[in-house]
């Protein structure tokens, strides 16, 4: 492995504070992967079918995966430069505010968000992520998420375009526990409790801890909070068995057998709120726009008040170009077209082989967002990206439900 300190000041002087970032790829033992992942067909199998289908490929993530068998680095992004690589997490110990900006380095000691792409032929079995609180009794920390569905990825819908969200009001807690008691007895009957939102290409949510739901089967562009946590509360999705231990598996050890407290876990208020729809669903909203390109928000808002992460998506036409400004760090991923950012080059791949390098993603640091890049499209389509920030990188971000007005 190169030197960490020599290696994260080179790479970012030949970037220009760019960073250029290889695909990670990860499997989920539990799901059917979507194959609309752009990976070749024999490779959705490619770490090993008792590791499962890769499913999901994650960005500009220091956060490991929390899969059984995983390597240490799994999930981990990994900067590329001259011939090397390094993970991102060890490149910004090193760079520290350099690379991440000073606000979010003096709080959190390092990137606390990532994203991904899943996708999955079908529904995720109903679940919720622990809060902040409830991480820590397990050592480890909450999971708020957001959702946004980009239509380059989706011209097929797969098997079940609909998520399950919350719980229909006026479900008891005891009508839930009865569920959890049933585990074992094939379909504990969790979905009859909810309700089914049919997910639109070109929307997204925002999505609390503590809040149950069972994403469908769009691939789904996700900025969330650094970490892996979840239960599921279903015990049975497309007739495949859920292990309760996918239920428990977060929660300390002296409750993974009372169902009231892995009940009482839930955000009682958020699941049975009757507006769910109308405090939590997005719409993109335009942010900024200019000959030849528009930038919009797709995933804004605060839960409890504060702005977690953020994401917009950028579309430069043929022969346009642009230069965009941010309050903070993000991660780059590209879903249409060619061109470059910085001077670094971007083309979005047809097909790529397990293992290979592709010129899609990177990591613009705090500096240089804050300086301003240009983004040239010198293709014949549109070229278009999606890029995610920290906490409270946005302040001008707007609040859920600011589509309506706008």
């Amino acid at each position: 492995m190169p030197d960490a300190s020599s290696f994260a000041a080179a790479a970012l002087k030949a970037g220009g504070g760019i960073l250029r970032l290889s695909p990670t790829w990860v499997p989920r033992s539990f799901l059917q992967p979507g194959r609309r992942l752009k990976l070749r067909p024999q490779d959705y199998y490619a770490l090993g079918k008792e590791r499962g289908g890769i499913d999901e490929r994650w960005f500009a993530s220091t956060t490991p995966a929390a899969n059984e068998g995983a390597p240490p680095d799994e999930g981990l992004s990994y900067v590329v430069h001259d011939g090397d690589r390094l993970t991102l997490k060890e490149v910004i110990a090193e760079l520290k505010a350099d690379a991440i900006g000073e606000s979010i380095w003096n709080k959190y000691d390092r990137w606390p968000v990532y994203s991904k792409f899943f996708d999955n032929m079908g529904p995720i079995p109903h679940h919720m992520h622990q809060s902040q609180e409830q991480a820590e009794l397990v050592g480890q920390e909450g999971k708020p998420e957001s959702y946004y569905f980009p239509p380059q990825m989706n011209a097929i819908g797969n098997n079940f375009p609909y998520t399950f969200m919350g719980l229909e009001p006026g479900t008891t807690k005891q009508d839930v526990i009865d569920c959890l008691d049933r585990w074992n007895e094939g379909d504990n009957g969790i979905l009859d409790l909810s309700k089914a939102y049919r997910l639109k290409p070109g929307t997204g949510w925002l999505i609390p801890p503590c809040v149950l739901h069972a994403p469908g089967s769009l691939v789904t562009f996700e900025p969330q909070w650094g970490s892996d946590v979840f239960g599921m509360y279903q015990s049975l999705v497309e007739g495949r068995s859920v292990p309760r231990s996918l239920l428990t598996k977060d929660f300390p050890k002296e409750h993974h057998d009372d169902n009231a407290y892995l009940v009482d876990a839930l955000d009682w208020d958020r699941n049975v709120d009757p507006n769910f729809k109308d405090n939590n669903y997005l719409e993109p909203i335009v942010a900024d726009e200019g000959e030849g390109y528009v930038d919009k928000w797709v995933v804004y808002g605060r839960i409890d008040g504060a702005q977690l992460f953020t994401a917009k998506e950028l579309t430069v036409q043929p022969g346009a170009k642009c230069t965009i400004t941010d309050g903070g760090a993000y991660g780059w991923i590209t879903v249409q077209g060619s061109g470059s950012i910085g001077g670094l080059a971007l083309q979005t791949p047809a097909m790529i082989k397990f293992g290979d390098m592709t010129m899609d993603e990177v990591f613009v640091t705090a500096p240089t967002a804050a300086e301003g890049v240009e983004v040239v499209n010198n293709g014949t389509e549109p070229l278009v990206a999606l890029r995610y920030f920290g906490p409270e990188a946005q302040v001008n971000a707007p609040d859920v439900g600011a589509h309506k007005a706008a």
